[in-house]
């Protein structure tokens, strides 16, 4: 069965996608190579997370990681991945490994009540923890990635294509269709999180899902790994500056305007496909590009990132049919935290560690207000907007909200789905 586990703004699994940044993966620190290799180190650190011993894990983080993930914090992420999994019941010998960069990824992969999850583990050039994420696991081919049916590869080209220039240029992906053209095009928009260009979850690829399925039809489609992505440290650097406006809509923006000068694209005919947040920021990117044929929004929210929180770990403690004490106490602190992001005394000199995940106050200064469904009043260009009716992260109360507000406007089409998810994958009963 194919999991559909997002970032912070999907879900409790959130929680621990708590890093030593706040966009993306710590910033490297120097320090003096451990003797251990990383691989001893990310099996000795889940060891010690799984018996509780968080005082000495935390031993290995960066001093940036020991700032903003101190012992009490790293249990309460372990303790919320317990809460979603079950309990712990033992790690795989093997362990995988990726690089990127100066960084190094290993992947602990542990088997739990409910399932298997991997601890990705990140390090910075020193052998030093500086980041962590619980992910499902990619390990065994029974969770490995299947092309759709409807994909006919041999209708088109995929070649690489480079997003942007300069100092925050994106390697990307260009599915474009066999023959001359023109043909129309449409910009994939991530999620919130440190996305690639296939909006990879586990076994789950939406993003190459939907290129290879577009290019089939006779429609190009340009992806590209996220900013937070490929340039964690850089933005982590940024941390009070960093908005929505350089971790989504600058790039999305430098993506049209790319294939606005790509041969056989038909520059009349380019469109904006946003998922979660990228659906959610559709209407701001509209304010910035007059010349955007229209849009699509997948599972967009229309309501305040903070309140969404609340919600989504309110509905995954409650799936269990009762929330525990630890469950109430974790959930009480982001409804204080969500009060704040309300009230006056939010200020850009509002620490980090007072707010949720440790998103600078900047970001939420940034969006507090921003109510997308009435912004998207303003957009005269054809919209589809897509929802799936089992979704918990973008739910059907946001689908509401932009029907309602588009009511009037006759080239607006919206559709919603019973059996999907907020991938758009098929399921029954709650989605957990």
């Amino acid at each position: 069965m194919k999991r559909s586990i997002r970032d912070w703004h999907s879900g409790i699994i959130a929680l621990v996608m708590v890093m030593g940044a706040t966009f993306g993966w710590a910033r490297a620190q120097k320090s003096e190579p451990a003797k251990e290799t990383p691989e001893q180190i990310a099996q000795r650190y889940v060891d010690l997370l799984s018996k509780g011993r968080f005082a000495e894990a935390i031993g290995y983080f960066d001093p940036t990681m020991k700032q903003v993930l101190p012992e009490d914090k790293l249990k309460e992420a372990w303790q919320a991945l317990l809460n979603q999994s079950g309990a712990f019941k033992k790690q795989r010998a093997e362990v995988r490994q990726e690089t990127a960069g100066a960084y190094r990824f290993v992947y602990v992969t542990c088997e739990l009540e409910k399932g298997p999850v991997d601890v990705k583990v990140v390090f910075d050039s020193g052998n030093r923890i500086a980041g962590m994420f619980y992910v499902p696991t990619q390990s065994g081919s029974e969770t490995g990635y299947q092309t759709p049916d409807y994909v006919r590869s041999n209708s088109f080209d995929e070649k690489d294509q480079p997003v942007g220039q300069g100092e925050w240029i994106l390697p990307g992906t260009l599915s474009i269709p066999k023959g001359d053209g023109p043909f129309p095009a449409v910009v994939l928009v991530h999620g919130s999180g440190p996305n690639d260009r296939d909006e990879t979850i586990g076994p789950n690829k939406t993003f190459r899902d939907l290129a290879c399925g577009l290019a089939s039809k006779e429609i190009a489609v340009l992806r590209y790994d996220k900013r937070t992505r490929v340039y964690p440290t850089q933005c982590a650097a940024l941390t009070s500056s960093f908005t929505v406006q350089q971790e989504t809509i600058d790039d999305a923006l430098a993506a049209v305007a790319l294939l606005r000068k790509t041969p056989k694209i038909d520059a009349n005919r380019i469109f904006v496909l946003g998922h979660s947040l990228g659906g959610m920021l559709v209407p701001r990117i509209a304010q910035q590009n007059q010349e955007i044929a229209g849009f699509i929004i997948m599972a967009g929210g229309t309501r305040p990132l903070e309140d969404m929180i609340v919600e989504q770990t309110t509905y995954i403690f409650s799936l269990d049919g009762s929330i525990s004490q630890e469950e109430q106490k974790l959930l009480d602190e982001y409804k204080r935290q969500a009060a704040l992001i309300k009230s006056p005394e939010l200020t850009k000199d509002t620490p980090e560690d007072q707010l949720p995940f440790h998103v600078s106050a900047v970001y939420w200064l940034d969006l507090r207000g921003y109510q997308p469904a009435e912004m998207a009043k303003q957009i005269r260009r054809p919209m589809l907007i897509l929802q799936g009716e089992r979704d918990y992260q973008g739910t059907m109360v946001d689908f509401a909200n932009w029907k309602n507000a588009l009511a009037d406007h006759k080239n607006v089409t919206l559709k919603c789905y019973p059996a999907l998810n907020h991938l758009f994958e098929v399921g029954e009963g709650k989605s957990t």
